[in-house]
């Protein structure tokens, strides 16, 4: 008994010992942030490319936006007293929506005369920064670089993931928001 004793006093003193640290299965280096960094980079160079195009062969002078984003005036108002919308004021336009190559994807009848409280209702990107550049009576056409309109999943009917736009927007009224 004394010897099985001794062994299993013996065995218990020697399997002790303290953890070592195992080494990671699988180390993150980034590979996919990277990968899609430079999908979004070349997918940026091919929009900016296509967009630069269009803009040769239309005869308008578009200005750049310094949202990212390109238009000229259709109609522009050069009276001072009128102004562009501020945070709260109740913008009501039409629009419509076109892909690069001018195709209609939504027409004005679509979609129908809009109201918009400014930065307070969700609208996408572009045209939000767009309407803040507009008077009353003025009719603009934009570029928008998919990443200022739709993105990267569209808008689930009619225009595509990654899809550049052109809309031309006319701002009917603009009414003050009374706390301004």
């Amino acid at each position: 008994m004394n010897k099985l004793l001794t062994l299993v006093f013996v065995l218990l003193v020697f399997s002790c010992k303290t953890p070592e640290a195992r080494q990671p299965v699988s180390v993150k280096t980034g590979s996919f942030i990277d990968a899609s960094v430079e999908r979004n980079k070349k997918l940026n160079a091919k929009e900016q490319h296509a967009i630069e195009q269009l803009m040769k062969q239309q005869e308008e002078n578009y200005m750049a936006s310094e949202s990212g984003f390109w238009y000229y005036y259709n109609n522009k108002i050069d009276i001072d007293t009128l102004k562009t919308p501020d945070f709260g004021d109740i913008v009501n336009y039409n629009y419509n929506v076109k892909s690069l190559n001018g195709s209609v994807i939504y027409s004005t009848e679509v979609i129908k005369t809009q109201t918009y409280a400014m930065d307070k209702q969700e609208l996408f990107t572009g045209l939000r920064e767009g309407l803040k550049l507009m008077k009353t009576g003025e009719t603009v056409t934009f570029l928008f670089p998919s990443q200022k309109a739709y993105g990267y999943y569209g808008d689930a009917n009619k225009i595509g993931r990654n899809t550049p736009l052109i809309c031309e927007v006319t701002v009917n009224s603009i009414t003050q928001n009374q706390t301004n």
